[in-house]
């Protein structure tokens, strides 16, 4: 056989180049709609990151994963300085055990970010993390936000509706598990379910805003009632406001109040339950410490010379 010439080395290297771009970087994957982060430039959001790959599906050896009995999306509403936080709270949701039978997504929730340098550090962690939602709005606690979440919720998720969606806030340390069993015999429609505040003799009017869930429908319906803008009824503290809509729509009628297990932490730390939905009110590191210390969080740590904990 004649030995390769020069000349042809050199028309085989860019078929060579081709090849190991193909072998070392595999073609990417579509972005999963509805899962992770949602995609850039949806009609009334600015721009979020996209969702990461798709996980692979399962080889015909591994066991097959029973249907879920139903879905939740957790909104964590936070604020684009709140970067630590957020770090504690994916921790906690990480290393909690799965709810049985049960699809759960949580998201961190944002309104428009407009500081050139929280735009670059949170599109660092929406790359990374894929659990970034931006709202189309002005960043605020009580002046709209919550409307703007859930009335977006319907029009994101449509093409894979949830069977509930909540609302809850970054010093909350929600047990999923614990949630998902409290909803597993609910219904499916006109539900209302948090901590409930009675007022006026009329039983919960309102449910705290340290986190509360309504199902699918009760989304879809605010996402639609004009009147809700037409009375300015997104000004005001948002858990008091979400209320009122229901209450004069006659919407939410299946109402759950989970006190007491569902709480704020008091000022001593010393009212933690062991069979805790929600506690709020974690406003600084040594509050989520003594949260996970309670709950064990830190106790599955494994021994080792890199590290001495107490």
């Amino acid at each position: 056989m004649k030995p390769p010439t020069p000349t042809s080395y050199l028309l085989l290297a860019p078929l060579a180049i081709i090849l190991l771009v193909f072998v070392l970087r595999p073609p990417s994957r579509a972005s999963s709609d509805g899962l992770g982060a949602l995609c850039a430039r949806r009609a009334g959001f600015a721009d979020v990151a996209v969702a990461p790959p798709a996980e692979a599906s399962p080889s015909p050896s591994e066991p097959t994963q029973p249907e879920p009995d139903f879905s939740l999306l957790v909104g964590v509403l936070t604020m684009p300085s709140r970067r630590e936080r957020r770090d504690i709270v994916r921790m906690a949701y990480a290393l909690q055990p799965p709810a049985a039978r049960a699809r759960v997504d949580v998201r961190f929730v944002f309104c428009s970010v407009t500081d050139p340098v929280d735009a670059a550090l949170l599109a660092v962690e929406a790359r990374r993390h894929g659990d970034v939602v931006v709202l189309d709005c002005a960043e605020n606690m009580n002046d709209g936000k919550t409307y703007a979440y859930l009335s977006s919720v319907p029009r994101l998720f449509a093409s894979r509706p949830y069977d509930y969606v909540m609302k809850t806030d970054d010093d909350t340390y929600l047990r999923v598990a614990a949630l998902a069993e409290e909803l597993r015999g609910r219904p499916r429609e006109d539900v209302y379910l948090g901590y409930g505040y009675a007022m006026g003799g009329q039983p919960m009017p309102f449910m705290h805003g340290m986190g509360y869930v309504v199902s699918w429908d009760v989304a879809s319906w605010v996402a639609g009632a004009d009147e809700i803008l037409a009375r300015n009824d997104t000004l005001g503290p948002e858990d008091l406001m979400v209320g009122k809509w229901l209450n004069l729509a006659g919407r939410g009628r299946n109402r759950y109040d989970l006190k007491p297990r569902m709480y704020d932490l008091s000022w001593d730390m010393d009212n933690f339950r062991p069979d805790t939905v929600a506690v709020h009110m974690l406003k600084d590191n040594r509050r989520w410490a003594a949260a996970f210390r309670y709950f064990n969080v830190t106790a599955g740590i494994e021994p080792s010379d890199l590290y001495h904990l107490p």
